[in-house]
């Protein structure tokens, strides 16, 4: 009787390993990258990888789903602080492999989204993320904190435009680069300017992949 149990322990220990790579390579080289090179940095052999998921594109809808689902769980959390709501939902931006994750393929990956978009279980976790994610923007300008003329939208752009126009880099400075980076970033949708910004504020229906 044991020996099931252990064998189950070790698929589940494999996926994850699997997904949390595949979070990590998809976010540095986009989706596209070799299914192997998936598999050398999660630690099993390729046809470990293929039994868990025969195809990228399963690979792509199951890494999705676990992300919408970190990112939802993370944003809830934050919407309970109330009136701190904002404050800490930046908090949890730092080293969060699922928003680069989400926010690479979502944004600027057209096929990846298609495939995400497939998925009616991936896509009612996004949904569900965009409208808490929302609700904490408008709890931030409510507080003064954040400019009034900004939407979710223009957040999560800015967010992935520092995420993607960073270089892939490991070990503690890449770490410091993107949360300065970052930093600096998100200084600038704080309620302590008066310039106005051109054009309107960006929704999240303004960011997602239409046929």
């Amino acid at each position: 009787m044991a020996e099931p149990q252990t064998l189950r322990a070790d698929a589940r220990r494999n996926r994850d390993q699997i997904i949390a790579a595949a979070k990590t390579v998809f976010a540095e080289r986009g989706p596209d990258v070799p299914m192997e090179e998936v598999a050398r940095r999660a630690g099993v052999g390729v046809g470990t990888l293929y039994r868990r998921f025969p195809d990228r594109d399963t690979l792509i809808r199951e890494v999705a789903r676990d992300s919408f689902t970190v990112l939802l769980s993370r944003a809830r959390e934050a919407e309970a602080e109330g009136d701190r709501g904002w404050e800490a939902f930046l908090g949890v931006l730092k080293d969060l492999p699922e928003l680069w994750f989400t926010l690479r393929l979502t944004l600027f990956s057209p096929d990846a989204w298609a495939i995400i978009q497939g998925d009616a279980h991936a896509l009612a976790r996004a949904e569900e993320f965009t409208t808490v994610f929302d609700g904490l923007v408008r709890v931030g300008q409510a507080e003064g904190t954040l400019r009034s003329d900004v939407g979710t939208g223009d957040v999560l752009m800015l967010i992935a435009l520092v995420v993607t126009g960073m270089r892939a880099s490991s070990g503690a400075l890449g770490a410091t680069v993107y949360e300065r980076v970052l930093a600096l970033s998100l200084d600038g949708l704080r309620a302590n300017s008066d310039a106005p910004l051109p054009g309107r504020p960006l929704t999240p229906g303004d960011l997602r992949f239409h046929d």
